[in-house]
């Protein structure tokens, strides 16, 4: 098993994150204060911290796309994906990468979307094709 990693990111709204992460990804909510939130992140530990100072967004070319960084997310099952796709759509969500096949029939083959909080966070999912490849090359 795989421990969970901790992160903690800033968010200017403390109020529209906790509805973004509660009721669109539907993360449970754990411990909480006037000005941080800790969350159940697909297993891992994901604390909101609310701040004035957000980061500046910033983009890197991959495979023809515009990739925000920095940017955060999960890999998930290829099925969990598929199903976390037809969740996004169905709460409105905006991709700034909509959902795709990345390098298609290559080593790494993955589908993967992009797509930010209400506070400017990036957060990425993907799903390997074949799980064996997510650090192959």
């Amino acid at each position: 098993m795989i421990q969970p990693f901790h992160l903690a990111i800033p968010v200017d709204n403390l109020s529209n994150a906790a509805d973004f992460y509660t009721n669109v990804l539907q993360c449970a909510q754990g411990r909480s204060d006037h000005h941080w939130i800790d969350y159940n992140f697909f297993g891992h530990q994901l604390v909101l911290h609310l701040t004035d100072q957000m980061p500046a967004p910033a983009v890197n070319p991959v495979d023809g796309k515009s990739v925000p960084i920095p940017h955060f997310g999960v890999v998930l099952q290829w099925d969990q994906w598929h199903q976390l796709v037809k969740q996004l759509k169905a709460k409105a969500v905006t991709f700034e990468i909509e959902p795709y096949t990345r390098f298609e029939g290559e080593v790494g083959e993955q589908a993967t979307m992009f797509f930010y909080d209400p506070c400017g966070n990036a957060l990425e999912f993907k799903a390997f094709k074949n799980s064996d490849q997510l650090f192959a090359f």
